[in-house]
């Protein structure tokens, strides 16, 4: 399924002006504080009527203002997870879900609560209330009960915000279950630049009320000029599989033949896996170095070297593994001589690979 979005609205100053496709899996609407996400996830959600737009899912229309189509919010079959899970606190977990299921329009295709309990791993949190549960495992709750709902479109506006990492780390697994094993598609709100690497299928940059960039995770997250939080969270986001453990703690992965070493991951020998590396946490050599402590070198040719106006300047490196970004001082660069198609490595420290960049 896929969904189109096209919408225009102004209010206070600000004016939103913005048309994307959000395909199957997660797509994420990525920008910082005032760019208008949490205004387009409303008014998918009809809680706020644009003054112009169509909003389709496969052609199903909920909105269409030339037309004189609005759905109200009860009939638009969409599920939605907010910051706080909001979950009923007089009701136990299972009756929660079952909440969720009773809105489930009775010709829509029934998600089977048995599974999505499996893939939740919420079995033995069904006869609970809310308020004896973690933040992480009301969170969870929250996605089930929306999944119950036989949504056409799920919503879920910046879900990770109200948890501290610890619980974080333990709801981000489920959110890629949830890109990976269900069919619906997922309009996702988010600021995070670690968070949208590690969920991303589809990432629309957004910068006041505006589409900067529209792509896959590997396209907009691996590309300066389209970072909307800035260039100091520019990162690569890389394509790896794991080759084997290490009985040092380490795991040893393949991202286009070069070998990568990052902390122990909790996946078999064979897994897809993508890692991001943040462009601070690698610096340049133009001859490959020995003698360092530093495991992980990526070999490759410069593609592109952006100044900005102060001393930072963002180098571009293509290598097999992909293109690396490495934050630099203007000075460095000068010194280095770096210029476009000149040879140089990429070094990487493996313990700058933290789990949460692993998925």
């Amino acid at each position: 399924m896929t969904v189109s979005v096209r919408l225009q609205h102004s209010f206070g100053g600000f004016g939103l002006d913005v048309a994307f496709e959000a395909p199957a899996g997660i797509t994420v609407l990525f920008g910082r504080s005032g760019s208008g996400k949490t205004t387009i996830i409303n008014a998918v959600a009809g809680l706020l009527t644009p003054d112009a737009g169509r909003i389709a899912i496969d052609g199903w229309v909920m909105l269409d203002t030339e037309a004189r189509v609005a759905l109200p919010v009860h009939r638009r079959r969409l599920g939605y997870i907010f910051q706080d899970a909001r979950l009923f606190p007089h009701l136990s977990v299972r009756q929660n879900l079952l909440f969720g299921q009773f809105f489930a329009p009775k010709s829509a295709p029934r998600a089977d609560m048995g599974r999505v309990v499996e893939m939740l791993g919420i079995g033995p949190l069904l006869a609970r209330r809310p308020a004896m549960l973690s933040g992480g495992e009301r969170q969870r709750v929250a996605i089930g009960r929306a999944l119950l709902a036989a949504p056409r479109l799920i919503l879920a506006d910046e879900p990770l915000a109200a948890l501290d990492e610890a619980r974080k780390a333990e709801i981000l697994p489920y959110f890629e279950r949830l890109r990976d094993e269900v069919s619906v598609p997922i309009l996702y709100v988010s600021h995070a630049p670690a968070e949208v690497a590690r969920l991303a299928t589809t990432v629309v940059a957004l910068e006041g009320g505006r589409v900067t960039g529209q792509g896959p995770a590997m396209q907009i997250l691996g590309d300066p000029n389209l970072m909307p939080t800035g260039v100091r969270d520019a990162g690569a986001l890389l394509q790896a599989v794991v080759v084997r453990h290490h009985d040092d703690g380490l795991s040893e992965l393949s991202a286009g033949g070069v070998p990568l070493f990052v902390p122990r991951v909790p996946h078999p020998t064979g897994a897809s896996l993508r890692l991001r590396i943040a462009a601070s946490e690698v610096i340049l050599s133009r001859a490959r170095p020995e003698g360092l402590s530093a495991l992980n070198i990526l070999p490759g040719v410069v593609e592109a070297i952006r100044e900005g106006e102060g001393p930072g300047a963002m180098v571009s490196l293509d290598t097999p593994a992909g293109r690396v970004l490495a934050r630099l001082t203007r000075r460095s660069v000068t010194a280095m001589d770096l210029r476009v198609g000149v040879a140089c490595h990429a070094i990487v420290k493996t313990v700058a690979i933290a789990p949460e960049n692993v998925s």
